[in-house]
């Protein structure tokens, strides 16, 4: 049994997020939870939401699953639209911003 969930449209890079989604895949559930809330990255707690939402669909999905059986099975971080903005440059000209967000997928199951 899987169980799924998805933030849309955080306000971070996908680079800097794939950074810790990267140390906590294939962990069981609870362990890869002590390494987001010890982890010194803004991204982590943005993943660690994720993770408990996962964790909570399966509760959801299955009364009869245990949070010890979980594991994340999938965790990846895709790109998501820019925001675009213009900062004033010398001599009247402007140059582009571009403001990152990023969609992560967590996969969880038993």
């Amino acid at each position: 049994m899987e169980a799924k969930a998805i933030a849309r449209y955080v306000r971070i890079s996908a680079r800097k997020a794939r950074l810790v989604a990267d140390e906590v895949r294939g962990y069981d559930y609870l362990e890869a939870k002590d390494i987001l809330k010890l982890t010194n990255k803004r991204a982590a707690d943005m993943i660690l939401n994720v993770v408990e939402s996962a964790a909570a669909n399966a509760v959801v999905l299955d009364n009869t699953i245990d949070e010890k059986d979980l594991y994340i099975k999938k965790i990846y971080v895709d790109d998501g639209p820019f925001l675009k903005r213009f900062r004033a440059r010398a001599r009247g000209r402007a140059s582009k911003i571009r403001k990152r967000q990023s969609h992560i997928t967590v996969v969880l199951s038993n």
